[in-house]
C-alpha cells in the first residue's frame, strides 16, 4: 500500500491537475511533438522515389517541400494570392458579422425573437458547409461573389450561437440591479447586456475569423483566378505536390497570426480580464 501511495503521489509531481508550468518546460513540451513528427516524415520519404514507403506524388518529402517555396512564390504568385484570399475572408467575415452580430443580440435579449429566429438557428447549425458551395454558386454565379457569399454564411451560421449564447450567459442579477435602478428596457441592452456580453463576443470573433481560414479552400474551389485555396486545386491537378504542403503551412501561419491579433485586441480591451 505504501508503494501504491508513493506511486500515486510521483505521478502527482509529474501530472498534476491544472498545474502550471513553466514557460521553457512548455516549449521544450510543444517542440517534442513537432520533431517526431519532422523524423516521421523524413523516415517515410528517405531515399530515391521507387524505393519509398510512401509514393513522391502524394507524400514529398521535407527537402522537396522547402525547394518548392522559391517556384511558389514566383511562378504561383504566393503573393497575390495571400492578398486574394486574405481579402475574401475579411470581406466575408465583416457580411457575415454584420448580420450575426444584431440579430444575436436581439436573440439573447429578447425571447420572443429568439423564438421567432430558433428554427432557422437551429437548422442552419446542422447544414453541412460543403453544402453552401453549389447553392452560392446557383444563386450567386461563379464569379467572386460567390465566394464572398460562401465565407460570409459559414461566418453568419458560426458566429450567431455564440453571440446569442454571450448574451444569454450575463446573469440576471446584472438585470434586477439594473431595473431596481429605473433603467429602461433599451438601456438594459446597451448599458447591461451588451456591455456585459462584450468580451464573449470578441472571444467569438475571435474564434470565428480563424474558421474562416479553414474554409478558403472550399471558397476558392471553382473559377478563383488567385488564392491560396486556387493553388492548392491547381498543384492537386497539376503538380506539383509540394505546393499543396507549402501552402496548408501558410494558411496556418496567417490563421496563428491574425490569432495572435484578436488576443492581443482582446487584453487591450479587456485588461481585467484572463485571456488565453
Amino acid at each position: 500500500m505504501k508503494g501504491l501511495f508513493n506511486s500515486n503521489e510521483n505521478s502527482k509531481k509529474i501530472f498534476g491537475i491544472r498545474e502550471k508550468v513553466d514557460p521553457s518546460l512548455k516549449i521544450i513540451l510543444g517542440v517534442i511533438p513537432v520533431v517526431v513528427l519532422l523524423f516521421l516524415w523524413w523516415s517515410l520519404t528517405y531515399g530515391e522515389a521507387e524505393q519509398r514507403v510512401i509514393s513522391p506524388l502524394i507524400l514529398p518529402s521535407p527537402f522537396e517541400v522547402v525547394s518548392a517555396i522559391k517556384s511558389l512564390w514566383f511562378e504561383a504568385e504566393l503573393s497575390r494570392s495571400v492578398v486574394a484570399s486574405t481579402k475574401r475572408v475579411v470581406l466575408g467575415f465583416l457580411i457575415g458579422l454584420a448580420c450575426a452580430f444584431p440579430l444575436g443580440i436581439f436573440m439573447g435579449s429578447f425571447s420572443k425573437i429568439k423564438a421567432l429566429f430558433d428554427p432557422i438557428s437551429i437548422f442552419l447549425a446542422y447544414l453541412p458547409i460543403p453544402a453552401l458551395v453549389p447553392l452560392t454558386m446557383s444563386i450567386f454565379g461563379i464569379d467572386e461573389m460567390q465566394k464572398i457569399m460562401f465565407l460570409a454564411l459559414a461566418f453568419l451560421i458560426y458566429l450567431l450561437p455564440l453571440i446569442v449564447k454571450a448574451v444569454d450567459d450575463v446573469d440576471n442579477v446584472y438585470l434586477q440591479t439594473a431595473y431596481t435602478l429605473g433603467a429602461q428596457r433599451q438601456h438594459i441592452v446597451t448599458k447591461v447586456l451588451f456591455p456585459i456580453a462584450f468580451p464573449k463576443i470578441i472571444q467569438a470573433m475571435r474564434l470565428g475569423f480563424g474558421i474562416g481560414w479553414t474554409y478558403i479552400i472550399l471558397a476558392e474551389m471553382v473559377a478563383a483566378e488567385r488564392g491560396l485555396g486556387n493553388i492548392i486545386i491547381v498543384a492537386q491537378r497539376r503538380g506539383p505536390r509540394e505546393h499543396i504542403y507549402l501552402v496548408l503551412i501558410v494558411i496556418v501561419l496567417i490563421a496563428y497570426l491574425t490569432d495572435r491579433f484578436w488576443l492581443k485586441l482582446s487584453k487591450i480591451l479587456f485588461p481585467y480580464k484572463e485571456i488565453r
